[in-house]
């Protein structure tokens, strides 16, 4: 049974920013999450979960990216978070010098 095609985008550049948000902003988001927890807590602990959570929670964006109406709409969020992780990253480094 063939898709409805009302279901169906044809247009290229909203189909492209789904995929590249899903693939590289999920990508970037599940990273600088872990490395602002890796900044605040111990290093060596969040850097190993971080082979099994990030994985998972990287599937999860790309689940949530392709849910979205919009694709520049989740680029958005993706770079939102990205910089927010990056300013918990920075934080953390500048002051919590205890590790």
């Amino acid at each position: 049974m063939p898709a409805n095609p009302k279901y169906l985008n044809p247009s290229f550049w909203p189909r492209f920013s789904k995929i590249t948000a899903a693939i590289l902003g999920g990508y970037f988001v599940s990273v600088t999450f872990h490395l602002a927890l890796a900044a605040w807590f111990s290093r060596k602990d969040v850097l190993i979960t971080m082979a099994f959570s990030g994985f998972i929670l990287w599937v999860t964006l790309m689940i949530i990216a392709f849910l979205a109406k919009s694709g520049l709409k989740i680029w958005g969020l993706y770079i939102l978070l990205s910089l927010l992780f990056c300013l918990f990253i920075y934080l953390g480094q500048t002051y919590n010098t205890a590790q």
